[in-house]
């Protein structure tokens, strides 16, 4: 545990709406009630907020979450794009303006109505699409696309192919993953998935999606919203509830990435965008994966976890499934991930809530709080350009 210095920033306060699959809420009323929550949780009032982060993709503005929480005039905004890799890189966005003094009190947002909405589970749209010269990711899409690969899924199922070919991994290694997601959310009273635990048995009968990945492997589609409060380390100390100190933060892609998944690269089975930003994170905290007392990783899809473990040093190529199946990411192992559910338990906010569960495990206010926890390690979506930070515990 470090102490705080004066040239770091923290996360002063979390909040978030209930996870749902019909919210009944505007996607601009669930981020202002996750704003306001996030806001009273920090001890900090609305008229304070001069600085707002969020995705590319969402849609509600920066102007038009001011007006509605109240906030001041705004000195600082900016927006993260390739969807949930965003999430650590919005958060890194407002440390830096924090730490700079370029805004007081940045407000961090994500808010969606993903399933009663728009689904990212879908294919991509095939009409209706503008008329003229077609921009990048429609280039890129234009490689895959015509070949039945529309879905997330449908793309995140070739490496997951690769993977087991590779190294010799199997459904059931998958579904381990998901099986200690699901025992996670079991025990977690804000879960989508609360009490409603899995088998592998259950997996492996759960349908196929995109062969190798079945219904079970699948992030679930979620309503909802979350907000994060980023302020300077100078505040730290007058704020109501210990912070989480913003040890590293980074963003980083791999050399020929794609957006989503690279069919194209020497090794598809392989996550370089996530070893570059680990490479990043280890040398500016000055700590490393053994430091971790927990990790939050994006588990949009199984197999993405096993690939990340690799990236992040816990272990080496095609080694993940056995660290997994040893029981070393569950509670009382190595290193406990996502012990709130993750994406496949709690919800899918873009990992927003994953790291709002690394702010209340630093806390020690987590539903299933890990003994001790000093740091704790969070990335953002894989298969694209991706983000990660490292959270230290307030002292």
């Amino acid at each position: 545990m470090k102490a705080v210095t004066a040239t770091k920033a923290v996360i002063a306060g979390i909040g978030a709406t209930g996870f749902s699959k019909d919210s009944g809420r505007s996607e601009t009323r669930l981020a202002a009630d996750a704003a306001l929550d996030a806001l009273a949780d920090a001890g900090i009032s609305p008229e304070e907020v001069d600085g707002m982060a969020t995705f590319t993709m969402d849609p509600t503005s920066e102007i038009a979450l001011a007006r509605e929480i109240g906030a001041g005039a705004l000195r600082f905004f900016t927006r993260v794009p390739y969807g949930g890799g965003a999430a650590c890189g919005a958060v890194a966005q407002a440390a830096m303006a924090a730490a700079s003094g370029t805004a007081d009190v940045v407000l961090v947002y994500r808010a969606f109505n993903e399933r009663s909405g728009r689904r990212y589970g879908r294919a991509v749209p095939q009409d209706g699409a503008p008329t003229g010269a077609p921009a990048s990711q429609a280039l890129e899409l234009g490689w895959h696309v015509p070949a039945g690969l529309a879905t997330p899924a449908a793309w995140a199922a070739l490496p997951a192919r690769r993977y087991m070919h590779e190294y010799g991994a199997t459904g059931e290694d998958f579904g381990r993953v998901a099986v200690q997601m699901r025992a996670n959310a079991a025990t977690n009273p804000r879960a989508w998935f609360h009490r409603r635990p899995i088998t592998l048995e259950e997996h492996q009968a759960s349908r196929w999606v995109a062969e190798p990945l079945r219904l079970l492997d699948c992030c679930q589609e979620s309503d909802g919203g979350v907000a994060l409060v980023v302020v300077g380390a100078r505040r730290a100390r007058s704020l109501p509830r210990p912070p989480a100190v913003i040890e590293a933060a980074a963003q980083g892609s791999g050399a020929g990435q794609l957006t989503m998944v690279d069919f194209y690269r020497d090794d598809i089975a392989a996550l370089p965008e996530m070893a570059a930003v680990a490479e990043r994170l280890w040398a500016d905290s000055g700590l490393g994966p053994g430091d971790m007392d927990a990790a939050i990783l994006y588990d949009h899809f199984t197999p993405y976890v096993l690939m990340q473990l690799e990236a992040l040093g816990y272990c080496k190529r095609g080694q993940a499934p056995a660290l997994v199946a040893d029981g070393r990411i569950g509670p009382g192992g190595d290193l406990p991930v996502n012990p709130h559910g993750g994406q496949l338990g709690e919800a899918y906010i873009h990992g927003m809530n994953g790291i709002a569960e690394a702010v209340r495990q630093l806390r020690g206010t987590a539903a299933n709080q890990v003994p001790g926890a000093g740091h704790v390690l969070v990335t953002a979506g894989t298969g694209v350009p991706t983000s990660g930070l490292v959270l230290g515990a307030y002292s």
